[in-house]
């Protein structure tokens, strides 16, 4: 949450409910912290729908850029480490991939308008750069153990 949304507790929202609403005048939203349980984010629907028409543009637009001429997906690649400095960890093929994964999830996500597939995107691929930034880490992944227990058993034959 940034520093211009303001934060109650969420009692506050129940025992002052129109003080504690018309905050949301002076903010775009209200941070409501829960006691027993995650805290939540109230706005206004017109704001919220706001948030989706800027998101569902970038995307549109990141879309478009991506798949315009060869030289677009360069420029997408060379800005990639600004947006998501963590990406120099990643080799260059993984790079393109991750470039081409993250503009189709995004333009996916848009068309049923539910972000979460790119968060949980973002984060695999976060945690792959992770893996390759620590040499002893990638060399135990990545180790050939030379053994090959051969195909699993399907689960719903095992009784």
């Amino acid at each position: 949450m940034s520093a211009e949304n303001a934060a109650v507790n969420f009692s506050e929202l129940v025992n002052k409910n129109k003080q504690t609403l018309a905050k949301l005048r002076e903010s775009p939203r209200l941070l409501l912290h829960r006691r027993d349980g995650e805290d939540l984010v109230l706005t206004t629907a017109a704001r919220a729908e706001q948030d989706q028409t800027v998101v569902s543009a970038a995307t549109r637009m990141l879309g478009a850029l991506a798949r315009r001429e060869p030289g677009s997906m360069e420029l997408l690649l060379d800005i990639l480490p600004e947006a998501f400095p963590w990406v120099r960890f990643l080799p260059e093929p993984d790079v393109h991939a991750f470039a081409v994964e993250l503009v189709d999830t995004m333009r996916a996500a848009d068309s049923i308008d539910n972000s979460a597939s790119i968060a949980q995107m973002l984060i695999a691929w976060q945690h792959t750069a992770e893996v390759h930034s620590d040499p002893v880490l990638l060399a135990a992944l990545t180790k050939d153990h030379g053994t090959d227990y051969g195909r699993a058993a399907d689960p719903r034959d095992v009784c």
